[in-house]
């Protein structure tokens, strides 16, 4: 994919058709139908945070993707990595905003949909998204791109956005 088999770009689309798609798409449709049901706590203005949690979560995956696409030349795949490590846009204030933004479309739904089963879901996923990052992510990124990704670690948290945007020194 990264030596022009498929273009980045295409490659990108399609792992955030099949992965987000799957995680933060389809399984939320089998376990709640997105059928409405009472607002979660019995509090109505928790669908209109859950609306806003949706479409906040989906403008970050589009970007988040379009970046390893367009800066990183590659893909989220990783058999499929990128040439350069990403750190532009959200990458500067968080390390992981796609994995924020999946999170945010499952807790969206649940809040939307009134489901409990969603919220539940959305830690589950969360966890799994913790142990994949510490375990074979982090350490992934860190042979890759040594200290240029040690200097990143260091200055940009996995999972607490900086209040501002941390910037690449250029050597």
């Amino acid at each position: 994919m990264g030596e022009g088999l498929i273009p980045p770009s295409l490659g990108s689309l399609a792992f955030l058709v099949i992965a987000p798609g799957t995680v933060a798409g389809l399984v939320p449709w089998w376990l709640s139908g997105w059928r409405f049901e009472p607002p979660l706590l019995g509090w109505p203005l928790g669908r209109a945070i859950g609306i806003v949690s949706l479409i906040a979560g989906l403008a970050v995956l589009v970007d988040s993707f379009a970046r390893f696409a367009l800066e990183g030349r590659g893909t989220p795949a990783p058999a499929y990595p990128t040439k350069r490590l990403v750190v532009s846009g959200l990458y500067g204030f968080v390390r992981n905003p796609m994995y924020l933004a999946v999170a945010s479309t499952i807790l969206g739904q649940g809040a939307l949909f009134g489901s409990k089963e969603l919220l539940w879901y959305a830690g589950l996923v969360g966890l799994g998204f913790h142990a994949f990052v510490v375990l074979y992510e982090e350490p992934t990124l860190r042979a890759r791109y040594g200290s240029e990704y040690t200097s990143y670690c260091a200055s940009v948290n996995r999972w607490v956005p900086r209040l501002s945007p941390w910037r690449r020194v250029e050597a």
